[in-house]
This record gives C-alpha cells, sequence and structure tokens, in this order.
C-alpha cells in the first residue's frame, strides 16, 4: 500500500456534521426569531427553503459568480421568498446569528474522533476548506477537532477555491511536500474529489449516501472507518 506523509480533509459534510448542526440552529431560530409570525409556515418548510437556497448560493460561490457579503446578504431573504414569506422584513440579525449558533455546534460525522486518533501518530492531518475563516475556525474549536490538525487552509486565505488546484498548491507550499505524499478526503465530487485530481493529489470520495460520482475517485468509502483500512 502507498505510504503518504500527509492527509488533507474537508470539513462539511465530512468530519463536521452540517446537517445536524444547520437543522439544529434552523429549529432554534424559527422559534427565537418567531418566524410564523413572518408568515413562514412551519419549521419544515424553513428548513427545506434553507436547503433549497444555500444550496444554489455555494454552487455560485464556489465558481466565484457571488461573493461571500454577497451570499450572507441574500441568503435568509430568498430563503424567505422560496417560503412564501416577505422577503423585506428580513433583517442581517439573523443571517448573523444563524453563522454565529450553527459555528457553535458540536456534532461531528461517526467515527471522526476514533479515526483521527487513530492517524494523527502516522499522519499530517490539515483541512482544506471553502468555508468562511471565521465560521470554519470556529466550528473545529465548539467540535473539538483542532487538536488534531496542524494546518487549516480556506479559500480566504488563499484566493483561491476548491476545485481550483492552487489551493491545494498552497498547503503542499506550507507544509514542503509533493503531490506524490498527499492525498485529500471529501465528500463533494467537484471541490475536493475533482480539485485533487487537477493538482495530481490521490483522493478519497466519501459518499456514505451513495450518490456517485462522474470522476475516478483513487479510492471510495461509505464511512471514515474505512480510511483504518487502507491508511
Amino acid at each position: 500500500m502507498k505510504k503518504y506523509t500527509h492527509l488533507f480533509f474537508d470539513l462539511d459534510h465530512t468530519l463536521w456534521d452540517y446537517d445536524r448542526n444547520v437543522q439544529e440552529s434552523l429549529s432554534e431560530l424559527f422559534v427565537q426569531h418567531s418566524l410564523t409570525n413572518a408568515g413562514i409556515p412551519d419549521v419544515d418548510s424553513f428548513i427545506k427553503s434553507f436547503y433549497a437556497v444555500n444550496f444554489k448560493l455555494w454552487a455560485l460561490y464556489d465558481v466565484g459568480k457571488i461573493s461571500k457579503e454577497g451570499l450572507r446578504e441574500t441568503r435568509f431573504k430568498l430563503i424567505f421568498e422560496h417560503a412564501g414569506a416577505n422577503p423585506e422584513i428580513v433583517s442581517r440579525d439573523l443571517e448573523d446569528d444563524f453563522m454565529s449558533r450553527t459555528s457553535s455546534k458540536p456534532h461531528v460525522l461517526p467515527y471522526t474522533k476514533e479515526v483521527l486518533a487513530y492517524l494523527r501518530p502516522h499522519y499530517g492531518l490539515h483541512i482544506i476548506s471553502n468555508g468562511f475563516n471565521e465560521s470554519q475556525f470556529k466550528k473545529m474549536e465548539a467540535s473539538g477537532l483542532t487538536p488534531f490538525f496542524d494546518l487549516v487552509v480556506t479559500s480566504e486565505t488563499t484566493g483561491h477555491k476548491k476545485p481550483d488546484p492552487r489551493i491545494f498548491q498552497y498547503a503542499m507550499e506550507q507544509l514542503r511536500t509533493v503531490h506524490t505524499d498527499c492525498i485529500m478526503i471529501g465528500d463533494n465530487p467537484n471541490s475536493d474529489i475533482l480539485g485533487a485530481i487537477r493538482a495530481q493529489i490521490d483522493n478519497v470520495y466519501f459518499d456514505p449516501h451513495f450518490k456517485g460520482i462522474e470522476h475516478t475517485p483513487t479510492y471510495t468509502i461509505r464511512h471514515l472507518k474505512e480510511l483504518e483500512s487502507f491508511l
């Protein structure tokens, strides 16, 4: 089995349990901001509208068609509109509360800490994320992930977003390593796997929901525990 020196991990949906943390936060926001009075019928409608809008906004952000501020300024207005409520009554406080609340949630995906503890003595562990600096570092602290990682690279730090190979090249330069010594683990077929392929880095496609992928990853896993079978 090929020996690697450095393991690059995506954060959201790969280690940090994005869905559980976000849905908890949205449920809390729905009650505390009295969103039934704003015209959103129930929390399920609110959560479904969030996913419908947020996925599209992040797809635009990943290809540079919307800025961080643009995403944050329009997100809940579009969510309200999608849910049939008046977008003009949305205050920036709702976005700020969402970001603060969600980033403070501690939940990680199954086997995360067990697997990281297994890998930590043998490899340099690092994060490469397209997420915003303030939220990603806060998520890692809240979930207890910070001690496992040496280097955290974000798109804000580098000015490049996955799948741009330059974000991976930046990480390798910081570590004074080369692509053959690295492997990328992530759930996103484009940002994580295509990005790693473009940077000539071996990769692991984390696909717990059997979504499939059009690219050809080096490995595919359904749960993080499987990493122990080849790393």
